[in-house]
């Protein structure tokens, strides 16, 4: 589906919208507005979609179409584009989601694991466990190319770069992973809320993971060339999608434990 350029400006600075069943929000004193509670069944639909968004975007990635996503959540296509007016919208709902579970998880493993490395392996064994990976933001996952240089000093500086970077590239349309259903947006466009708080999120993300690879490095459990970055990609590669549970889970643990092997430094 082609969407107008036009169309983006109601994507991203919307009037105030409806709910899920096509009602406008209750007015409230000092002409404003706030969203009216939605239905139990408008409730409902809200969270197939939710369900399916996860799903279809877990296994076939972000560029599945919103199609896909309707179909598994026995919904039309239009009760999708009611609660998210693009598909952009859909795909910030859900990395959102999934890069505030994934802080949580490195936090808890943060503050529970006194030993450097146990604390990173619990973290990686719980965000794998969950199937996170498969549905992180694409930009965290930046791994420096040919000619790169490791970063130098405190891990958790370099990680502050690598957020900084992130920030840069989602305001930038031509340079963004998610899918905007063949979305062109020429020059420039101001940044909507919800991709400010986008921004603080996967800040929030590189800053505790960047706390666990620098305890590890520091105690010497974990390769000095191995970066922030890279510990999110192992997570994103050891989450197979695969038919069977049993197997999948099998087959994402023993990968997990070859890619732990392969974060440790040759003396160990």
């Amino acid at each position: 589906m082609h969407i107008q350029d036009s169309h983006w400006q109601t994507a991203v600075a919307p009037a105030p919208a409806a709910d899920g069943n096509g009602h406008a929000p209750a007015a409230v004193p000092g002409g404003t507005s706030r969203p009216a509670p939605l239905r139990v069944d408008a409730q409902r639909n809200l969270e197939h979609v939710l369900r399916a968004a996860r799903e279809v975007f877990g296994e076939l990635g972000y560029g599945a179409p919103m199609e896909d996503v309707a179909r598994r959540a026995r919904v039309g296509v239009g009760t999708v584009y009611r609660r998210f007016p693009s598909k952009d919208v859909l795909v910030r709902r859900i990395a959102a989601e999934e890069t505030a579970r994934l802080t949580e998880q490195a936090r808890t493993a943060l503050g529970q694991e006194e030993e450097p490395w146990s604390a990173l392996s619990r973290f990686l064994r719980t965000s794998v466990a969950s199937g996170a990976g498969r549905l992180l933001p694409p930009q965290v996952l930046r791994v420096g190319v040919e000619g790169d240089e490791p970063a130098e000093g405190p891990v958790p500086a370099a990680a502050e770069e690598t957020a900084q970077e992130v920030r840069e590239e989602l305001r930038v349309p031509q340079q963004r992973a998610f899918g905007t259903g063949g979305l062109r947006v020429v020059g420039p466009r101001p940044v909507p809320v919800e991709e400010q708080d986008d921004d603080t999120g996967v800040a929030e993300l590189l800053d505790v993971v960047g706390r666990l690879v620098a305890r590890a490095r520091a105690a010497g459990e974990l390769r000095g060339d191995v970066t922030v970055a890279d510990v999110l990609l192992v997570i994103a590669t050891s989450a197979p999608s695969l038919p069977d549970p049993a197997q999948q889970e099998a087959a994402s643990s023993r990968l997990l434990d070859i890619l732990l092997e392969g974060l440790r430094p040759r003396s160990h």
